[in-house]
Formats: structure tokens, C-alpha cells, sequence
């Protein structure tokens, strides 16, 4: 054990790690979909949605989008005890952590360096994961902890301290994060006013004294006369904001103001509209007046669903929005890996944001899809589509994961999956071996590339050597190529170009196989997984998930 110490938490089966396979995306073009009249030829149509488990799903994911996903929102299960419809959120505590482990370590390397990550979660775990966030992304990028309001009233019947809030705890991947400025509501501009006919505009009042006593800022002291009335005021109690020189300037500019008849015994200074910056500084209490609730959550719900069909902790389209306008900019990429019912999704679709969400459960496709549609078609007028002047347009992909590559045969040898054609083999074993999936048209064994002169081709054949000397000569002396393929008749350095590996030799050793539900894994921990607890709630059309951690609203 290392002598070195070092402040981290710790939890049953920590050490316990899984080896993924990168599984490859299949698209169903038809669940995919796409506005009949497109704007443009990037009008926000790649968008993707993956039917599959999640930490799989993310891994996927890396190869292509390590750097590149500039605001990941997730809203997981949040491990208080209860069997909700949708997912069971019931994990023992040592579990949950493992799972958010999992995740959020693949997270981080997917967001850019400018982006950051946004996680929903109540008091039941949100300090661990506060811990837990702070070992992989580091202390130093946490921003905040957000208080939402997520209801509006109190049960009268409750008994105890009654929980009305969640939090979002908010981590950016390194110091270029820069959030956005919310945009100014008429509350906020109706501050301003314009009582003396300014020609410089309207402008409000900022209090011109400080909170420190004269006897701890005597450079603050000192004797301010009205030139209305002559009178001299002077700093018996608290000190002036600003020093003399200061206080001059504001003078010579005509902004200080003594109220309406100008008589005031204390100063105020003219702050103008045209002055202050074009957006509102974000901070970390977050009404349900201005982001939402959840009865508003299932009203949107029951709009989209109907009333038989809504989900036990949607999220407000508004919450997302607010999110949205702090993290992001036009055209970024948004990644939620919990969908649930898809708020995330539609709100950046409609924000004109690109976006990547996973979802196992089958409202997948009865909740999911249907209600991408109609935001896609203009035919969703709920949530925040009028306030951002949404009227439909782009579209999305639908992926499924590929099955585990290799399968073990009826005598236990490893093989490749049957299911695989030899398209989806050369993209898998790219992966895998490390080059980027990129097919030649000119070159039939340019299948991929790791840099400017590395090729990688895969094939089922079982190659001779005179197959090998033809390849070589054509890949030349400028290039190599990594040959992967069912066989081959001569030996492996014959030609200095080529690297030839058998497959599934090749891969065999780079991660666990045929594992495709990584969630239930850790259930192998020595640790008792508590009964779920029975709710009284009435059933939704969705099946329950199968999964641990089943991805939630």
C-alpha cells in the first residue's frame, strides 16, 4: 500500500474497473427523421439519439467526440430508495458510486476544454457525488451549486423539515469555461427609469455608501456638499463607496443624484441602461417563477403523453433552457446520457443547439421519438417553444449499439459475432486497434487511419503470402499498414510496410466481451442490495427497466 496520502472517498468496490468495448452505432434510418423542408444542408439533422446502455453508449461515443461536446447535462437516478416507474432507483449506496463513477470519468474526456458538465441530483447523494465529481474533474473546476425550486408549495400534512429543492452542481473541464450572461428580462430593464429626462437614457439608483465604519476606511471620509441646498453631509456612521477623486468625476458627469425635490441628506449615483452589459450575471438560486417546477414538468408531460403516460421526475423545459443559455452558444453540441423523456433534446433542438442523448428504457421509442417528431415538425407548442420562436426544422439519426464483436462458439472459442458484415467488422476493429473509421473509395484497404501516412485494413479472408507482397507493394514505402485479418500464410515481418494480426487474436486482450449490460456488473460487490420499495403511484404505459441504473428524466 503506498505511504502516500492523498484526500479522496472511498466506497465498497472502488477498485473494481471495467474494461468496455468500444461497440460501434448502427443507424435505423427508419426511426430516424428530418424536417420535410430543410433550411440548409446542416440544418441541425445529425443529431443523434442511441437506444442502449448508457455507459456503453459513452463509450462509443469517445473515439469521435473526446473534446468535442461542449455542455453535458444529466439528470441520473438520484439512489433515495424509491421504485419509480421508469427505473429503479433503489442502488445501494457503494453501487451508485461505482456507476457515476463510470460515467462521469468518460464525460469528462468527451467535454471540450471550454465545456462543462451539469448534474440534477437531491440530498440524499449530492455531497458524495460532490466529492466524487471533485476527484475527476478536479476541485479547482467546480463552479457552483445551483438550488432549484422544483416546488412550489409544501404538503400541509407533511411531517419533518419538507424538501422543496434539488441541486445542479455544475464542474467545467478546465479554467476556459466562460459562462454565458443570462439575457435581460423586462423585470429586470423595468428597474430603470428615466425621472429627470436624462438625455443619456434610463438609469437607476446604486447606493453611494460603504458598509465599512469610518473608523476602518478613513480614506472613505470625507465632507459631500448639495449644490442644492448648501448642505454639507458628512460620514458618521458608515463611509463613502468611493475616494474624493472619484466622487469629483462622478460630479463633473452630472451623475449623482439627490432625489426628485433635491433635498436627500445622502447621495445616489446614476447607473445608465446604455452602460450596463447586454445579459443579467447568472447565480445559484434558481425560482420556480423563473425555471419551472415539477407540476409544470407534468403538465408538459401530460400535453405531449397524455395523462396516462408521464413520468414520476420530468425535468421543465425551462430549466433546460436556462442551462442552455449559460452553457452554450448556437450550434454547440449538447450530451445528456439519461434521456428519459427527451426534454434535453427538444429544448436544444429548439434552441438551435446540436445534440447526443442515450436511452435503454423502451420509452425510448414511446416517448422519445414520438415527441422529437413533433418538435422536428413544428407540431410541439408547449415547453419553451414560443419564447425561443421555435416553428420546427433539422432532424435527428436513430442508433442502436452493434452486439459484442466476439462471441464464444459451442466449443467456448472466441469468434466473431455472427451478426456482423464486413463493414460493421472493419468499423469495430478500428476502433478497437485505435484508428479512425474513414473507408477509401480509391484504396480497398484503407479502412482507417491513425495519422497522415497509418492505414489499418480488416478482412475475414485468410490472406497467402502473394496477397501480402501485392498489398505491400501498393501501400508503398511512404505508408504502412496494419492488416487484420482471419489468416494469413507467411510470416508477420516479411514485409517492413505491413503489420499483420489475426483476428480475433488481435483484439481478443483489449477489453471484456459479451458483456452487454456493464450497469449490473457491480452487483458481483459484497455488499446486500436493499428490497426496493413499493410505491402506490399508478402504472405508466412504459414497461419498467431492466437495469440498475436505467437512465431517468
Amino acid at each position: 500500500m503506498s505511504k502516500k496520502q492523498r484526500l479522496e472517498l472511498t466506497w465498497v468496490g472502488k477498485d473494481n474497473r471495467q474494461h468496455l468495448e468500444p461497440r460501434i452505432l448502427i443507424e435505423d434510418q427508419s426511426k430516424s427523421h428530418h424536417a420535410k423542408h430543410r433550411l440548409t444542408d446542416s440544418d441541425l439533422f445529425d443529431n443523434r439519439l442511441i437506444f442502449g446502455d448508457n455507459l456503453l453508449a459513452l463509450k462509443a461515443l469517445e473515439s469521435e467526440f473526446a473534446g468535442k461536446v461542449k455542455c453535458v447535462f444529466i439528470d441520473p437516478p438520484y439512489n433515495t430508495g424509491s421504485a419509480f416507474t421508469h427505473y429503479d432507483d433503489g442502488v445501494e449506496h457503494s453501487i451508485w458510486l461505482s456507476l457515476m463513477r463510470d460515467r462521469l470519468e468518460i464525460i469528462q474526456r468527451l467535454l471540450s476544454d471550454d465545456g462543462s458538465l451539469w448534474i440534477t441530483i437531491d440530498d440524499n447523494e449530492a455531497h458524495y457525488l460532490k466529492v466524487l465529481c471533485d476527484e475527476v474533474f478536479g476541485r479547482s473546476n467546480y463552479k457552483t451549486t445551483i438550488t432549484w425550486q422544483r416546488k412550489y408549495s409544501v404538503s400541509n400534512n407533511f411531517q419533518g423539515i419538507a424538501s422543496i429543492c434539488d441541486f445542479v452542481l455544475v464542474y467545467a473541464k478546465s479554467d476556459q469555461f466562460k459562462n454565458k450572461l443570462l439575457p435581460r428580462t423586462e423585470e429586470s430593464a423595468a428597474r430603470y427609469s428615466n425621472p429627470d429626462d436624462d438625455p443619456r437614457g434610463p438609469w437607476k439608483a446604486v447606493d453611494y455608501l460603504n458598509q465599512a465604519t469610518p473608523e476602518k476606511r478613513r480614506n472613505l471620509c470625507y465632507d459631500i456638499v448639495n449644490p442644492n441646498n448648501g448642505m454639507v453631509i458628512k460620514n458618521t456612521k458608515k463611509a463613502w463607496k468611493y475616494d474624493p477623486q472619484t466622487h469629483q468625476r462622478h460630479v463633473d458627469e452630472d451623475r449623482i443624484w439627490w432625489g426628485r425635490d433635491g433635498t436627500n441628506t445622502v447621495p445616489a449615483l446614476k447607473l445608465f441602461l446604455s452602460e450596463v452589459r447586454d445579459g443579467m450575471t447568472p447565480h445559484n438560486w434558481w425560482p420556480h417563477d423563473e425555471v419551472g417546477h415539477t407540476d409544470e414538468s407534468k403538465k408538459e408531460m401530460i400535453g405531449l403523453y397524455g395523462p396516462q403516460n408521464v413520468f414520476d421526475t420530468p425535468k421543465p423545459e425551462r430549466l433546460l433552457k436556462r442551462i442552455l443559455e449559460i452553457a452554450t452558444d448556437p450550434n454547440d453540441l449538447v450530451l445528456d446520457s439519461f434521456a428519459g423523456s427527451g426534454t434535453t433534446g427538444a429544448v436544444a433542438q429548439k434552441m438551435g443547439r446540436r445534440w447526443i442523448m442515450v436511452e435503454l428504457g423502451e420509452h425510448c421509442h414511446t416517448h422519445v421519438i414520438p415527441r422529437l417528431t413533433k418538435v422536428v415538425d413544428g407540431e410541439d407548442s408547449g415547453g419553451v417553444t414560443d419564447s425561443v420562436g421555435w416553428k420546427g426544422g433539422g432532424g435527428f439519426r436513430y442508433y442502436r449499439l452493434a452486439p459484442s464483436l466476439l462471441q464464444k462458439d459451442k466449443w467456448g472459442n472466441w469468434v466473431i459475432q455472427t451478426d456482423y458484415n464486413a463493414a460493421m467488422l472493419a468499423e469495430a476493429v478500428c476502433k478497437l486497434m485505435g484508428f479512425t473509421y474513414d473507408p477509401s473509395e480509391q484504396h480497398y484497404w484503407m479502412h482507417g487511419h491513425s495519422s497522415e501516412r497509418d492505414f489499418i485494413y480488416v478482412t475475414t479472408q485468410s490472406l497467402t503470402h502473394e496477397q501480402l507482397r501485392a498489398l505491400s507493394e501498393e501501400v508503398g514505402d511512404e505508408r504502412s499498414l496494419l492488416v487484420c485479418c482471419k489468416a494469413f500464410n507467411a510470416k508477420a515481418d516479411s514485409f517492413a510496410n505491413l503489420t499483420v494480426r489475426k483476428i480475433p487474436l488481435a483484439v481478443l486482450r483489449k477489453c471484456e466481451w459479451g458483456k452487454d449490460d456493464y450497469s449490473l456488473t457491480v452487483q458481483n460487490l459484497p455488499i446486500a442490495k436493499p428490497e426496493p420499495v413499493k410505491r402506490s403511484s399508478p402504472k405508466t404505459a412504459a414497461r419498467p427497466q431492466p437495469d440498475l441504473f436505467a437512465e431517468k428524466e
